[in-house]
């Protein structure tokens, strides 16, 4: 329970008091455009997560494939595909009232994360979604992202955390299992049900 009485900052100067201020390479290092390390990291992280604010409030959402599968299309361009999912929808109508997105892309064992920030719409141009199809599949619709800034973050976060050390992983079987979980969340959801939607969800696929 939050105290009754307890004390929030409400502005930036009383923040910022109570930390150094930061140093030139954090602050300098902001690039506007995805300049060559930029387009190595973008190739080789598998997973990305995206941010955006709709009438709602913020959102993040995670996105997934096999490393590259962001496709930079020139230096101030990316585009995210939007494969199989289970259609909330809720990133790309988010950018219909807000078209404000970042993201953050991590690669597997590399500590630093690379950040982009920008604006992004919704495409359904086959010129652009064609080089993302996989076996065969081409996504519907992408997320095209204008970068208005791109950065390198760095590692703390990932070594205070020791995201990628095998000591940090734990087994699955202490927790509900994720049909547990929805069983809880999802009022009227019987195990009929989710059994129905689990077999239409496994015959759409991944793509």
């Amino acid at each position: 329970m939050v105290p009754e009485d307890a004390s929030f900052i409400t502005d930036e100067a009383s923040l910022r008091a109570l930390h150094h201020a930061p140093m030139s390479r954090a602050t300098d290092k902001v690039q506007d455009r995805i300049e060559s390390h930029c387009r190595v990291l973008i190739g080789r992280s598998p997973f990305c997560v995206l941010a955006t604010q709709g009438p709602g409030g913020a959102d993040v959402s995670p996105r997934g494939d096999p490393a590259g599968f962001v496709h930079v299309v020139d230096d101030k361009h990316l585009i995210v595909p939007d494969r199989v999912g289970n259609n909330r929808m809720d990133t790309m109508v988010n950018l219909f009232t807000n078209p404000a997105i970042g993201l953050i892309f991590l690669i597997p064992g590399m500590n630093e994360t690379l950040r982009v920030n920008g604006t992004g719409r919704i495409t359904d141009d086959e010129r652009l979604l064609a080089p993302m199809a996989v076996k065969g599949k081409q996504p519907k619709v992408g997320i095209l992202v204008e970068v208005r800034e791109a950065f390198l973050h760095c590692p703390k976060a990932f070594v205070r955390s020791k995201l990628w050390e095998a000591a940090s992983t734990f087994d699955r079987a202490e927790l509900p299992s994720y049909v547990e979980m929805l069983m809880d969340h999802v009022k009227g959801l019987t195990a009929e049900e989710n059994d129905r939607q689990t077999e239409i969800m496994n015959e759409r696929g991944l793509y």
